[in-house]
Formats: C-alpha cells, sequence, structure tokens
C-alpha cells in the first residue's frame, strides 16, 4: 500500500497499534478541511506494530494532548517535503475537557457547563488533579 509522502503538515508517528482513532478524535481531526491519513498496524522495529496520521497541512493543531496520551509518540512537522522539526510532546500543565473529575461533590459534576480542568502536579508519577476540587483524577 503506498501512501504518498506530504510536502507541508504534520506527522504523528509511533502511535501504539489501534490507538490513532481515538487520537484523530481528541485532536479533533475531522473538522479540518484537509487531508488526514490515518495507517493503522504499520510494521514498527520497535514495537512490532504502530499507527501514524498524517495531516497535509500546517494548521493550528493543539498537540500537547499528546503527551498525556503516549509519551512514546513523536511529532514530525513537515515544510517543503522536509522534516522541519522533531520532538516529542511532552506532558501539559493543563488539561481542559480532556479527564473529568469522579468527585461527586466536586463543582463540574453540578454545573454541567463547566470546563474539566486538570492541572499536572506531579510529572514524575503523571498525577493529574482538578482544579476545583484538586481531586486526584485518572
Amino acid at each position: 500500500m503506498n501512501i504518498d509522502s506530504i510536502q507541508n503538515g504534520y506527522v504523528i508517528d509511533h502511535i501504539q497499534a489501534g490507538e490513532s482513532f481515538n487520537i484523530y478524535n481528541y485532536l479533533n481531526l475531522g473538522e479540518l478541511d484537509t487531508q488526514v491519513a490515518i495507517i493503522k498496524n504499520a510494521k514498527s522495529k520497535k514495537s512490532g506494530r504502530k499507527d501514524i496520521i498524517k495531516i497535509d497541512e500546517i494548521t493550528d493543531i493543539n498537540l500537547d494532548i499528546l503527551g498525556y496520551l503516549d509519551s512514546n509518540i513523536t511529532v514530525n512537522k513537515i515544510v517543503n517535503g522536509k522534516i522541519a522539526n522533531k520532538y516529542h510532546p511532552k506532558l501539559p500543565e493543563k488539561l481542559v475537557n480532556i479527564i473529568k473529575c469522579k468527585n461527586p461533590r466536586c463543582i463540574t459534576s453540578i454545573e454541567q457547563e463547566l470546563p474539566h480542568i486538570c492541572e499536572l502536579t506531579d510529572r514524575e508519577n503523571k498525577v493529574y488533579r482538578c482544579k476545583y476540587c484538586e481531586e486526584k483524577v485518572n
């Protein structure tokens, strides 16, 4: 199978096999007006199988969430057909509407329109806490 290379855009590589659709949804890639290719179960020397997402345009996407979803992901920014920047996303300091507080007494369980904001409190152990009630969230 051949998937054309992209001239300008992003390649999100080393996604755990079978997780590309979750990342597609978290990044709201369905709302983009550009080509997005999902390659599932590509061969990988490191892990056996991996998923890859190619976005055929440099656009304003919040890629910070990738550090929370999978620490093995690599993001390649492609400019004029060449890798201009390659990095591993780090854990974001704040997550908005990604994970929800499970505390039944939290204001987010009463005020339905309030955004679910979780802040990183322990980078080493990947611990996030609710901004409102400070409950530990997973």
